[in-house]
């Protein structure tokens, strides 16, 4: 077998390989030129699911092996398939594909490799050919895959039949992982449940069963559950960084700020540049009023910011708190025009408008929020100061409105209502904002009454209450979304949810429980 050209292998695994030759890795201390010694490591740390260790070590083994010689045809078919494994647990699609290429040359192939090939496609962005390479192959793992491709081409409706195919094909750790975090998408708690139970037979102790068990508790309100999921995680596995993300997030949930920041501190020395790593920092930073550090976190990729999104948002708040508040308007501007239903980029363009001296062009931003049943202080306060600013009599309604019995009320009703939504108590959210809407119509409150309604099996309060919504908010894909689902959730009117939930997932492609609730109907 010929040693691997170094063009044949993604930009990353050469830099990878490059520095194990140079010797610069503390992981090739000791080891000199065997590859039996490189092998045996990366076996240990593919098993220990550290999947960086496990892509150094082989490409170290193979380099010095093929290179001397010392690698029988066999142990080097074993190092390009377990190469492969890691460089696809890594979502390194390019190298994975490289590799193949080389276990091919070498006579490894078969149907596991063909799968293989098919993952590395959907890494690379090609979920066709990924189905053209899975062909007629029946195994759990290549149903898998098909979901994964039919998800990629906006095809959940096959995704979902893919799902439950290879389900029936056998029990599956990895396609028992996929379905059940489409099914905590879909808010499908009792399907993931059961996916869960099916991980936990086949690998109890596994990093993936502990994450999922961590997710579906968490989305379930049970966060002491959740948090003892993670925990796990993060002691069985130490080198891997996805547990203390969540366990990250986790904490700030659960107002452990200060838990969180060193949680993440901890992600960021074993992963500095992973993104998922960087937008909790922003996110920890900016609930501390580190400015500063927002914007020392961020500046580095402004050029790629999309302003629609937490970091663009973020940064753009870091500018105007900074003092750069005409920077932060044109963010902020482009955020509600791409996004026209977020409050937080209405709020925070009013906040630019009021502090570039423009109050009445403030004023006409923020309406739409403090004449909500849910305003709170902090809309109200922006209200009145552009209504003062700008000499509009809206400004004594507003600041008659901070002073009555009756907002008091509306906050605690509101308070309330979302209390009880985030404990999934129904009961409690119906009573709270039945309440607060005796003192007025609003799309928002409609539409959590809905939710509220749906879930405890009140379905066609629930369809009333969306309907609501939707005469008063017709062009909101949140309030479309609403109104397909309760007759989803109530096994009504199929025809009607199928179209209401398709108009929502055009309006927002991009948002996968719209995507997951239209897979659902269409599966009906």
């Amino acid at each position: 077998m010929k040693r691997p050209a170094w063009s044949s292998l993604s930009r990353s695994s050469r830099g990878l390989a490059l520095a194990l030759v140079a010797g610069a890795g503390l992981a090739l201390a000791g080891c000199g030129d065997d590859p039996s010694a490189h092998a045996a490591r990366a076996r240990t740390a593919f098993a220990a699911q550290d999947f960086v260790a496990a892509r150094m070590e082989a490409l170290a083994a193979l380099d010095s092996g093929l290179d001397s010689g010392k690698l029988a045809p066999g142990d080097a078919q074993a190092l390009l398939r377990l190469l492969a494994r890691a460089q696809l647990q890594l979502g390194d699609g390019d190298g994975a594909q490289a590799t193949l290429v080389r276990l091919d040359e070498a006579g490894g192939g078969g149907a596991t490799v063909n799968r293989m090939k098919a993952e590395a496609a959907l890494l690379r962005g090609l979920p066709r050919q990924a189905l053209s390479l899975l062909g007629q192959d029946g195994d759990a793992d290549a149903w898998r895959l098909r979901a994964a491709a039919q998800q990629a081409l906006g095809n959940n409706a096959d995704a979902l039949a893919a799902f439950r195919q290879g389900l029936a094909a056998g029990d599956n750790v990895a396609l028992a992982r996929d379905y059940a975090r489409f099914l905590i998408t879909a808010e499908d708690y009792a399907g993931a449940q059961a996916a869960l139970a099916v991980m936990q037979r086949g690998d109890p102790k596994g990093l993936d069963t502990a994450m999922v068990e961590g997710a579906l508790r968490a989305k379930q309100g049970q966060l002491d559950q959740a948090a003892a999921a993670y925990d796990r995680a993060i002691a069985g596995y130490p080198t891997r960084v996805e547990p203390l993300i969540e366990r990250a997030n986790l904490a700030d949930m659960q107002g452990q700020l200060d838990r969180a920041i060193g949680l993440i501190t901890r992600a960021a020395k074993l992963a500095p540049g992973d993104g998922r790593v960087l937008d909790l920092q922003v996110q920890f930073a900016s609930e501390k009023g580190d400015w500063e550090k927002v914007r020392q976190l961020l500046a580095p990729h402004e050029i790629d910011l999309d302003p629609r999104t937490p970091n663009g948002l973020t940064y753009a708040e870091a500018l105007l708190r900074l003092g750069h508040p005409e920077q932060a308007r044109v963010i902020f501007a482009r955020a509600l025009l791409l996004s026209p239903q977020n409050p937080y980029s209405r709020m925070m363009l009013a906040e630019a408008q009021l502090a570039t001296g423009d109050p009445a062009t403030a004023l006409r931003t923020i309406r739409p929020l403090s004449d909500s049943l849910l305003a709170g202080p902090r809309e109200l306060d922006l209200a009145l100061r552009a209504a003062r600013a700008a000499g509009d009599p809206a400004a004594d309604a507003l600041a008659g409105r901070i002073r009555s019995a009756q907002w008091q009320q509306d906050q605690r009703l509101a308070g309330e209502g979302q209390a009880a939504m985030g404990r999934r108590d129904w009961a409690a959210a119906i009573e709270a904002y039945t309440a607060l809407l005796a003192d007025g119509s609003d799309a928002e409150v409609l539409k959590r009454l809905a939710v509220a309604c749906s879930n405890a099996g009140r379905h066609h309060e629930a369809i009333a209450y969306a309907d609501r919504a939707l005469l008063i908010a017709p062009r909101d894909p949140d309030m479309v979304h609403m109104a397909g689902l309760a007759r989803l959730n109530a096994g009504q009117d199929l025809d009607a949810a199928r179209r209401l939930l398709a108009r929502a997932a055009e309006a927002e492609p991009a948002n996968r429980l719209f995507r997951a609730d239209l897979a659902r109907a269409q599966a009906r």
